[in-house]
């Protein structure tokens, strides 16, 4: 398939680029840049990107695509299918699946049920024998299959002693152990704690469960030398460990979800199954810290935490409910009407959190636009208004709290692996 990509700004801030110009790929390859002949793009499919702009491809690191063990949630295709309908040309899978990804065999699964999609994923294995936190994955072997990083996600590495074995092993790799920071004993609570919690009367989940282990593992970090990513960052207090962490020099670095810096704990005064979510919702003061990390560099990236749950399992009651919301087709909506609109970071730096510090966590290459290599891009549309609507998600689920809300801002095509999705469709 060719493709011109007429009048299109190519934005990518490692290259410190921002220029307006005409992109010709070829069978997936960036093969001219600027003036364009007729005769050069003769039968390429056309499409006049004026006012709209080209990224590197945007990078979901922290994604649940089911598979194996629940795939009438979703699959590793479906989910695939979404992380392109939001913007996304790469992902990486979360480990709690069943059986859960420990295995070599598992991670040649999901390899083999990705290949060809437009989408890449990289799987991000269990740290522990089936993430029970007591006997250590085996880490070679995951990662000579591919696994890009190590994680009981879901809960924390269990003990000192196991995290640090894990840490010694990932180290020798180069991988990065990347936690689910929630103090066990502390753990259980349907929401955070704090007077919301008691007028709703729900079990509560406190903010120091996240800071307990986020402050362990940072000092498990110093003293191993390996690399430690906080996943899905929530409360002011864990905020403020990684800033110091990262003042002291150490190979710490976070990401926070899009819920945790837009909506708070008020969410929850209606019931709505669909704000809860773990780590849950926490207060205006949280919400504040994240976006302070995410201006000054703290929080290196935004991730969905992509987490799909079928109809039943969430109509019941709050505190049975399971948790985490759909997030891959919002992600990039909310960013740019949270973030850029309100000038909180640069079109610049949200690329930077959305494109490039999530490949170089997990090192991986960063898609360029020079001529030659592999087009890999997400295209925005900054002032496109529009509303989220759940029922057109492809994901196989629509736990999504933000169905209805009116964004700015939104990923219109993604493109890699020689295909294109643009308009709600794979083009061939």
């Amino acid at each position: 398939m060719k493709i011109l990509l007429k009048n299109i700004t190519l934005v990518h801030p490692l290259y410190k680029l921002n220029k307006k110009t005409n992109v010709l790929i070829d069978n997936g390859i960036i093969s001219k840049t600027g003036n364009i002949s007729a005769e050069e793009s003769a039968d390429a499919k056309v499409f006049d990107m004026n006012n709209k702009i080209a990224a590197p491809g945007f990078f979901d690191m922290h994604v649940h695509l089911r598979e194996p063990g629940r795939e009438d949630e979703e699959t590793v295709v479906t989910g695939c299918n979404s992380a392109a309908r939001g913007g996304f040309t790469g992902v990486a899978c979360m480990p709690n699946t069943e059986p859960a990804i420990d295995s070599a065999e598992v991670v040649n699964l999901i390899l083999s049920k990705a290949a060809g999609h437009l989408v890449d994923v990289y799987p991000v294995a269990a740290a522990t024998a089936e993430r029970k936190g007591e006997v250590i994955s085996p880490i070679a072997e995951l990662v000579e299959a591919g696994a890009v990083g190590f994680s009981d996600d879901g809960v924390a590495i269990k003990t000192a002693r196991v995290l640090r074995r894990v840490m010694e092993y990932a180290k020798m790799y180069d991988k990065p152990v990347i936690e689910h920071c929630e103090e066990e004993t502390l753990a259980g609570g349907a929401m955070n704690e704090g007077i919301n919690s008691t007028l709703l009367g729900l079990p509560p989940l406190p903010s120091v469960a996240e800071d307990l282990t986020v402050m362990r593992d940072i000092m498990m970090c110093e003293y191993t030398g390996a690399r430690l990513h906080i996943a899905h960052i929530s409360t002011k207090g864990a905020v403020e460990l990684v800033r110091q962490a990262k003042a002291k020099g150490l190979n710490v670095t976070a990401e926070v979800a899009p819920h945790h810096f837009t909506l708070t704990d008020d969410s929850i005064k209606t019931y709505d199954t669909n704000y809860k979510m773990n780590p849950p919702l926490r207060t205006q003061q949280d919400i504040d810290a994240m976006i302070e990390g995410l201006r000054d560099g703290t929080i290196d990236c935004i991730a969905t935490d992509h987490a799909p749950h079928a109809i039943e399992e969430k109509e019941m009651e709050f505190e049975y409910a399971p948790n985490g919301i759909v997030g891959l087709e919002t992600a990039v909506g909310i960013s740019l009407t949270e973030l850029y609109q309100k000038k909180i970071l640069t079109i610049e730096k949200l690329i930077e959190k959305m494109a490039i510090n999530p490949r170089k966590i997990l090192n991986l290459e960063i898609p360029s636009f020079e001529v030659g290599e592999k087009a890999n891009m997400t295209i925005l549309d900054l002032t496109e208004v529009w509303t989220v609507e759940t029922s057109r998600f492809v994901s196989k689920c629509k736990n999504s709290p933000f169905d209805k809300r009116l964004l700015t801002g939104r990923a219109i095509a993604s493109i890699n692996n020689g295909r294109m999705y643009y308009q709600d469709k794979f083009l061939q």
